[in-house]
């Protein structure tokens, strides 16, 4: 990775998530990276969280545990104690995989175009920590995002938002787009976030896995899926004012069809509908070598 290893600040907000909250922290600090800043926002938990929290607080940057105004007021302050050139947060019941920040600071720092990160194949974790596997995204691009096509998987047809576990971003970016979480949002501040950062800088992905979702029974975006499509669609329509976007219908009665999924029909209509999207694809070339390194790829997708 070079001389540079750029700093990473990550924030976990938590709950009264004992049962998972130490499994978030140890997912985070065994990746053992030198140039870590860890901060822990509790609100107020009495289940135990605080304990668990002070068996590791010799390495964190930073904790407190004192009411707050939700979870993305919680992210707010720890962000705010912050100063790491990259940025994400891991919710208290979610967890990384274990080469995860080796990954994203090896591509940031050898990669200066790419501003905002994350996974084509996101992870799952069942309520024991058990691997779920993944699922496998075809592509991110700004004009599917505008589109509807990453609302939450499911809701009107969409495909599924990058995945908040595995997304990372510059410092620069953050500022640029506001620099906090809107806190209106009970919900979808991640998916707000991402319409944000898209007025600025384009998505880079990367196949390898970096983080997971854990289901579990109190998942505040499984428990309230209508709140959060609704709230992800007034983001995604102050979006749309701001970027001029033009509903074009055509196309997307071709894409809710699947027609796009029928070689013969996506050959010959899929131009006239303007199908494709532009993915940001980044990786390894001379990957057997000593030798190796990043590569942007860029190609279509639908």
């Amino acid at each position: 990775m070079g001389d540079h290893l750029p700093k990473i600040s990550i924030v976990t907000p938590s709950f009264n998530q004992a049962p998972f909250l130490e499994a978030a922290i140890d997912s985070v600090l065994s990746q053992k990276y030198p140039n870590l800043e860890y901060i822990v926002v509790d609100g107020g938990s009495t289940d135990g969280s605080v304990e668990i929290i002070r068996r590791y607080e010799k390495h964190l940057h930073y904790w407190c545990s004192e009411p707050d105004r939700g979870q993305y007021d919680a992210i707010n302050k720890g962000f705010a104690r912050s100063t790491g050139e990259i940025m994400a947060w891991i919710n208290s019941d979610d967890m990384y995989f274990p080469f995860a920040f080796r990954t994203v600071a090896s591509i940031f720092s050898t990669l200066p175009e790419v501003e905002w990160l994350t996974t084509l194949t996101p992870g799952f974790w069942d309520y024991h920590g058990f691997s779920l596997g993944y699922c496998t995204f075809t592509g991110f691009s700004k004009r599917a995002f505008l589109d509807g096509h990453f609302l939450p998987p499911g809701y009107k047809g969409a495909r599924g938002t990058p995945q908040q576990e595995s997304t990372f971003w510059r410092r620069s970016l953050w500022e640029r787009s506001g620099g906090c979480l809107r806190t209106e949002f009970k919900l979808a501040a991640d998916f707000d976030l991402w319409a944000r950062f898209y007025q600025h800088a384009e998505l880079y992905t990367t196949p390898s896995p970096l983080g997971g979702f854990r289901f579990q029974n109190s998942n505040r975006s499984r428990t309230a899926p209508d709140l959060y499509g609704a709230e992800a669609e007034k983001a995604l329509a102050e979006m749309r004012k701001s970027c001029n976007w033009r509903n074009r219908v055509a196309r997307k009665v071709f894409l809710r069809l699947n027609l796009y999924r029928l070689p013969v029909v996506r050959g010959v209509l899929g131009k006239l509908f303007d199908s494709n999207y532009t993915c940001r694809r980044i990786v390894r070339e001379n990957r057997n070598t000593a030798e190796g390194y990043w590569k942007v790829e860029i190609f279509d997708f639908q």
